[in-house]
């Protein structure tokens, strides 16, 4: 796991899926349909380390960003039922890192956005001049303010309540940055800060990694993070919760409204988990309960020293929090810096009927569904899942040593990428260089 970000992108923004053959290395999404998908070759891409890739799924069109066997740079593109592709590179190549996710949106005009390969490094951005043709991508040397774009990290797209693009990003290190929100007007083609200021500040000494903003049901975005001091990913603390109409305005869960930038010491804190508390960046996912109500999962150690899945849901005045999983022997003790073969990952609650909520987790590369009681949020069953990547192992061969990640479309078109590459590897060279693998497309007969 990325300790120092990965949404995704989360991020439903990234749409990230990745379950492994070994150990998974991204997020996860609920399972798809159960007949095995159609597959088709995309390309041959860089499977040394595994780095997210994007994708953008429209009625009539597939776009997908990805580094290919040369680490270049790939943006490809061709129509919905139809075998070519139209291929692009740019001038860009991922190193070592598996912080250089890429991700991609389409703005209101048609228009192309891809942004990635940044690890604490100045913007590296491609906007089309012609709507939906990657072959008139062409770099963009300056979004906004150059002076916050020379340390870019975790660059991720969104959409805003009136249907704006826009991308936000860390500008800093990790346990010193701030958190920037750009929005993009089409008509000028041109970007501005959205907020006059950054949305948190960590006063020099921290930084706060989020999930999200997401989109609930109650047309609120909600925002779940934790503070770190430290590039070490052992130094994140304190489950932090904001909300807001606009991603401009920001109050805590009761709405009071909250100055920005918001500091540790006025966040709203859900739960006050400490430095070495078992709580690390990514694993902290919002969801909703059957009746709407904002949830998050996460993890920590508890009383025995075991990592345990949790809960928290927002409840008239206060978070209440409970613990799902009963785990016994089982301690992840993560440390250090740098990407991280993770071995929990988790999704937010999602709801269940009227009455059930599930929580989905991979533990060592084992998907397992939670269903919760939504009432009490007392675990009923713990059970074994399947997911996209568990369908295809058998049909998609993966090399000793690598894991197969998954990409699936959030908007349940069906839609979804496959390709094994190593997990990461602390961002450090590896001792030799992998041959590269296939890059697939993966469609549904009958989507979701």
């Amino acid at each position: 796991m990325l300790p120092s970000l990965l949404s995704t992108s989360v991020l439903a923004l990234l749409a990230g899926v990745v379950l492994s053959s070994g150990a998974p290395t991204g997020a996860m999404q609920a399972p798809i349909a159960a007949a095995t998908p159609a597959l088709s070759a995309i390309d041959r891409v860089w499977s040394s380390h595994r780095v997210g890739y994007a994708m953008v799924v429209t009625d009539s069109r597939i776009i997908v960003a990805y580094y290919d066997a040369n680490r270049q740079l790939t943006v490809a593109s061709r129509p919905r039922g139809a075998p070519a592709w139209v291929y692009h590179k740019v001038d860009s190549w991922t190193g070592w890192d598996s912080h250089n996710y890429l991700a991609m949106a389409l703005d209101a005009a048609g228009q192309i956005h891809v942004v990635g390969n940044l690890h604490g490094d100045p913007l590296v951005y491609y906007r089309t001049t012609q709507a939906g043709d990657v072959r008139t991508l062409a770099r963009v040397p300056v979004m906004v303010d150059p002076a916050a774009e020379q340390r870019m990290t975790y660059p991720i797209f969104l959409h805003d309540a009136d249907g704006r693009l826009v991308m936000k990003y860390r500008d800093g290190r990790s346990g010193n940055g701030n958190e920037i929100y750009n929005v993009y007007d089409p008509a000028t083609r041109t970007w501005r800060h959205l907020l006059s200021t950054p949305l948190t500040d960590g006063e020099g000494r921290r930084n706060a990694y989020f999930v999200g903003p997401r989109l609930g049901p109650d047309g609120w975005f909600h925002l779940a993070w934790v503070w770190r001091e430290s590039p070490m990913a052992e130094t994140n603390h304190d489950l932090s919760y904001a909300k807001s109409r606009d991603l401009v305005h920001w109050t805590r869960a009761d709405g009071t409204p909250l100055t920005l930038p918001i500091r540790l010491s006025s966040a709203e804190i859900v739960d006050p988990v400490p430095v070495e508390g078992g709580m690390i960046n990514n694993n902290t996912v919002i969801g909703f309960d059957p009746g709407g109500r904002v949830m998050i999962t996460y993890h920590k150690f508890d009383k025995a020293g075991n990592t345990q899945i949790f809960v928290a849901r927002r409840e008239g005045d206060r978070w209440r929090t409970q613990q799902v999983s009963g785990w016994q022997g089982f301690r992840w003790d993560f440390r250090g810096g740098g990407s991280l073969d993770s071995r929990l990952f988790v999704e937010g609650p999602v709801p269940v009927g009227r009455d059930r909520i599930r929580v989905s987790v991979i533990r060592d590369g084992k998907p397992i569904d939670f269903l919760l009681d939504a009432a009490s949020l007392k675990r009923i069953e713990e059970r074994p899942a399947n997911r996209l990547a568990d369908r295809l192992r058998g049909v998609i061969a993966v090399p000793e040593g690598m894991v197969l990640n998954t990409l699936e479309d959030p908007s349940g078109s069906g839609v979804a990428l496959a390709w094994p590459s190593r997990p990461p590897h602390r961002d450090q060279p590896d001792e030799d260089i992998t041959t590269p693998t296939v890059l697939r497309l993966v469609e549904e007969a009958t989507p979701r």
